[in-house]
């Protein structure tokens, strides 16, 4: 578990891919290059805006921000992953 975790009023985001289990298959093999695109984008948008990685699964994320900064900038991970077609083709964040 990170050390650097928020404290006092914290929010939680919870990220999920839909639509990867079909994606997976339509890509086969270059899932993968895709999955390590998709959470290298997920990881620097987190980052810039101060969120702390807690725990990820498969294409889930699991990200923690103070309250303050939830409300400014939580919204901004799935709205980049959404501006970037490119990386997960038909899928939906």
């Amino acid at each position: 578990m990170p050390r650097d975790l928020p404290s006092g009023a914290v929010t939680f985001m919870f990220t999920d891919i839909e639509g990867s289990t079909r994606l997976s298959h339509d890509l086969g093999a270059g899932y993968a290059d895709v999955l390590a695109e998709h959470r290298q984008l997920v990881r620097g948008v987190t980052a810039a805006h101060r969120g702390v990685e807690v725990d990820t699964q498969g294409d889930a994320f699991f990200v923690a921000f103070t309250a303050h900064q939830a409300h400014a900038d939580a919204d901004k991970v799935p709205r980049t992953v959404r501006e970037r077609p490119d990386v997960l083709p038909g899928a939906r964040m």
